[in-house]
């Protein structure tokens, strides 16, 4: 196995720049091993309300909002000449879902995520959930932070 052959490649997406940053360089890295490509999206349930009071229109948008995105993302990379695209979406802490619970399903040996994503709350008061990846992690992380699009 060549050191840049990976066969299961997970990237994060939230919908921010960065994500979209982190889905190119996943698709370059993809075509350049065949491997399979796994989108997975994190509903962040700690920022729900309580149980008693959880109110489902809350869980059915973000819902909606993750498989609309994913399958925007699938179609990109489908167009970009991946063969195989599967899609996750997970619910939780994304730092525990992504490195433990999702590389392990799909047997990921490269998790590609956004440095910062969207939740700037959360990376001020708690740690980012890059971060997070990159501790928690039992295979390869790259953190993207440029544009493979810039010159």
């Amino acid at each position: 196995m060549n050191s840049i052959d990976y066969k299961n490649i997970l990237v994060a997406v939230d919908g921010s720049e960065e994500a979209e940053w982190a889905l190119k360089k996943a698709i370059y890295l993809a075509k350049l091993s065949d491997a399979t490509l796994v989108l997975a999206h994190i509903v962040d349930t700690r920022n729900f309300p309580t149980i008693e009071a959880y109110d489902m229109t809350i869980r059915d948008h973000s819902e909606t909002f993750a498989n609309e995105l994913l399958e925007k993302y699938k179609t990109e990379a489908i167009a970009s000449g991946i063969a195989n695209v599967k899609t996750e979406v997970a619910y939780g802490s994304p730092k525990v879902q992504i490195p433990r619970d999702l590389a392990k399903k799909h047997t990921i040996d490269l998790i590609v995520c956004g440095a910062t994503g969207l939740n700037a709350v959360e990376r001020f008061l708690i740690g980012s959930v890059s971060e997070g990846i990159v501790r928690h992690s039992t295979c390869d992380v790259i953190v993207v932070r440029t544009n493979i699009d810039k010159k």
